[in-house]
């Protein structure tokens, strides 16, 4: 067994008779620890919880959490679930979170049930927590209890006096919510009918959990039964509702629903007249404009023109007007532009048309001539309706075949099949019988034993003429297709390829995947701040989707840009390459120019697009961390001389901490063109504060990289002067010995002083700026555990 020193911050792992046998140091602060299972425990400490194995002595997984107070695993430790003071943290053996509940009141115990439920007491209730989230009240207490076992529907428990109890519960609430989540559809029919669980607060729950088809089956309540249907989808459930409650808002719902759907008709089988869903919703609610333009849409001209007579009939001169130009009709037009007295628009509609005749009549009737009227020449009108292509008055859209779903089924029998992993059970006692008596199984079932060949192919089985008469019905309905696509069910769309088949942020930010980009980033890298990627995420997004509009009227296309046609990953819109010819290269013209506020925005900016570059070989990927760290020493670098030109602005009398900075900068590893300018700058630096012997060894190193004639003789001369000067500033900075420059502090950390590192750029810090932000980055955090830029293999 394992004892936790506090103290000295040890475990010491102990035989039976208490003798310590091993000694080991917990790799993070540990207030407690728990069973983590075989050779493994869990470390407790005041932000997480880590699984430690023993015998390797390593970090296998770690989860953030509250201080963890009690550690309770299920019957086969695939579960386990964290106590602490007002949370509940349940997360599998390799502790990946499934779920985190908070409370109010402080928890005091929790146990496993059977069926893998957690069941846990506050102060005054108890409660259960299903591993998707779910959460609730399961009863009442009086006094607080310290739970030990679930067994059934009884809880055994200690209460405050250590006196054992045992409690009767209910849990036919949670075991209705498992199974739903379980999808063992029988055991739910089976609750729902034994038991008094129905309510409101179930109803909701279904509805909320994408269930409404369940809910519909035994709610009375017509408005909530209507409601059920139209967000299912079950027209004729909701026809039938609509009909029993006939309100104007419920009829409106319905007919929109109806039109999604694409389906104007219920069911042949449920209304052998055909009675049209949308065309009855509009008639009750005296719809009568959206249902001339039904008839136009599905191209039913004989309805328009008993729409048109019964617009006559209501004296709806609009409505009139309407069904007229819906239906093509120019003359009822005219009649109607007559009667409401614009004769002006009634001639020139006659006219335009070729009515001349009437034309004439209508100025007559005006008492003018043809010559009073302005010559206005027009040519021939094209106003009308399509042509009727294909008459959609009696079709519904196309639409996959779908099996009576398990209810329906159970419902429609009265009874609930018997299941055993999906199939039907057989009678165990009538097949026992067979085998005793020798009786093959064939011959119960009214077969031979040995079939003869080709017997069930059904080859002999005569072939019938096909029904073609219906085919020239019009008021027949066309059936549905029932072809191969009939009971199919949507493949497994573009993006969510790309996320499966990558390792690399970048591909699953393309694919919009943000979430989990974002997890690989922490995972990889160490990211804990991605505000800064959000525009990098965006573009990856946008070059990666095209949209393209074939008609104004329908919402775009939308394609999915790859990066290869055989591959299926998508297009990245900036490689290493690009980088290291683009934004790198610039950030090097601005350090030859001097302007290095906008060389440091440069390499920030490389180091950003580094984080999601995709690579495909060994050798890119070395590229690309020989790429990260140039962008690291040069952002290093000229962070260091914008700091040193800050503190000669503002603070001219630290001259000590201006000669450090300098030489620090020329410590920077730069290419040779810009470690002769560092060089120089700490060189001119050093003379002007009149340290000739440290300006001597800058000025060597200077002269080691054989710059120009002029450098050299300028170099030389400081060499002299050094030669038997003397330092009048004293700097911290020894030259003889290695040194990483801490890019938070930007003082120099010697080699063997204790450090730690950014997991992605490489650089260092002093051990004060762990879990801190990384100011190069603004992404990652510093000493955090990473396991580094995914490498092809």
């Amino acid at each position: 067994f394992a004892v936790l020193d506090k103290v000295a911050q040890t475990i010491e792992i102990r035989d039976l008779s208490n003798s310590v046998t091993k000694t080991v140091k917990p790799p993070v602060q540990t207030n407690d620890i728990f069973y983590g299972g075989t050779a493994s425990l869990l470390l407790s400490s005041a932000t997480s919880v880590v699984l430690f194995d023993i015998q390797q002595q390593k970090v296998i997984a770690e989860l953030n959490t509250p201080p963890v107070k009690y550690a309770v695993w299920n019957h086969d430790a695939s579960m386990v679930a964290l106590l602490s003071k007002h949370t509940i943290t349940i997360a599998n053996k390799t502790l990946s979170q499934s779920c985190l509940i908070h409370e109010t009141i402080r928890i005091k115990s929790g146990a496993w049930d059977d069926s893998g439920v957690f069941i846990y007491s506050t102060l005054n209730h108890i409660k259960y927590a299903l591993f998707q989230g779910d959460n609730g009240i399961i009863q009442t207490l009086e006094q607080p209890i310290y739970l030990t076992r679930i067994k059934g529907k009884t809880i055994y428990c200690l209460d405050r006096t250590a006196r054992p109890r045992s409690i009767t519960i209910d849990p036919t609430e949670y075991k209705f919510k498992l199974a739903l989540v379980q999808n063992k559809y029988d055991e739910v029919l089976n609750i729902i009918r034994t038991s008094n669980l129905v309510g409101q607060s179930i109803i909701a729950y279904l509805q909320k959990k994408g269930f409404p088809e369940i809910a519909l089956h035994f709610v009375q309540d017509k408005k909530t039964r209507f409601e059920l249907a139209i967000e299912c989808g079950n027209l004729e459930v909701a026809l039938e509702t609509a009909k029993s409650i006939d309100r104007p808002e419920c009829w409106t719902k319905l007919a929109q629903q109806a039109l999604k759907q694409g389906n104007h008709k219920a069911s042949p089988l449920a209304t052998p007249t055909h009675i049209y869903i949308v065309e009855t919703a509009y008639q009750r609610t005296k719809n009568f404009d959206r249902l001339s333009f039904l008839y136009l849409a599905v191209g039913s001209k004989d309805k328009l023109g008993k729409m048109q007579v019964i617009a006559e009939k209501r004296g709806d001169q609009m409505s009139k007007f309407h069904n007229a130009l819906y239906s093509g009709d120019v003359r009822a037009r005219i009649a109607v532009l007559r009667d409401v007295g614009m004769q002006p628009l009634a001639y020139l509609t006659a006219k335009t048309n070729g009515l001349d005749e009437l034309a004439e009549e209508i100025l007559a009737s005006a008492g003018m001539k043809e010559s009073d009227v302005e010559s206005v020449s027009f040519g021939t009108s094209t106003l009308g309706p399509p042509p009727v292509v294909t008459a959609s008055a009696n079709l519904l859209w196309p639409s996959l075949a779908t099996e009576e779903n398990f209810f329906d089924k159970a419902l429609a029998n009265g009874h609930v099949t018997d299941y055993i992993n999906g199939e039907v059970a057989i009678d165990g006692a009538t097949t026992l019988d067979s085998w005793e008596a020798g009786e093959p199984e064939a011959a119960l079932n009214g077969e031979d034993a040995e079939p003869e060949e080709g017997e069930g192919w059904d080859l002999d089985e005569p072939v019938d003429e096909p029904d073609v008469t219906h085919l020239n019905a019009s008021e027949d309905v066309v059936p549905e297709d029932e072809g191969d696509a009939a009971g199919a069910s949507p493949g497994v769309g573009e993006p969510e390829l790309w996320a499966r088949n990558s390792p690399f942020a970048a591909d699953h930010a393309a694919a919009g995947s943000f979430e989990s980009a974002m997890q690989l980033l922490h995972r990889q890298i160490g990211a804990v701040n991605f505000t800064p990627l959000k525009a990098q995420f965006m573009a990856l997004y946008r070059s990666a989707h095209l949209y393209f509009s074939p008609t104004a009227s329908l919402p775009p296309l939308h394609f999915h840009v790859r990066r290869d046609p055989e591959v299926r990953l998508p297009v990245i819109r900036r490689t290493l390459a690009s980088i290291q010819s683009g934004e790198l290269n610039e950030g090097y013209r601005f350090v030859s120019a001097g302007k290095l506020a906008d060389a440091a925005t440069s390499f920030k900016t490389v180091l950003l697009m580094l984080m999601l570059v995709t690579v495909t070989t060994k050798e890119e990927a070395s590229d690309l961390q020989e790429t990260i760290a140039s962008t690291r020493e040069y952002l290093l670098g000229v962070t260091l001389e914008l700091e040193r030109r800050r503190v000669v602005a503002e603070d001219p009398s630290n001259v000590r901490r201006s000669l450090e900075l300098a030489a620090y900068f020329a410590h920077c590893k730069l290419q040779p063109a810009h470690l002769i300018l560092a060089l120089r700058n700490a060189m001119s630096v050093f003379t002007k504060a009149r340290n000739p012997v440290a300006a001597a060894k800058f000025a060597q190193r200077l002269v080691d990289l054989k710059p120009d004639a002029k450098v050299v003789a300028q170099a030389r001369q400081i060499i002299n002067a050094g030669a038997n000067g003397r330092d009048t500033v004293e700097i911290s900075y020894d030259e003889f010995t290695d040194f990483e420059v801490c890019a938070a502090s930007y003082t120099p950390i010697y080699k063997g002083s204790p450090l730690v590192k950014d997991p992605f750029t490489g650089a260092c810090f002093l051990p004060d700026y762990l879990g801190k932000l990384c100011p190069l980055t603004e992404v990652t955090e510093i000493g955090a555990h990473a396991s580094g830029l995914p490498v092809p293999r």
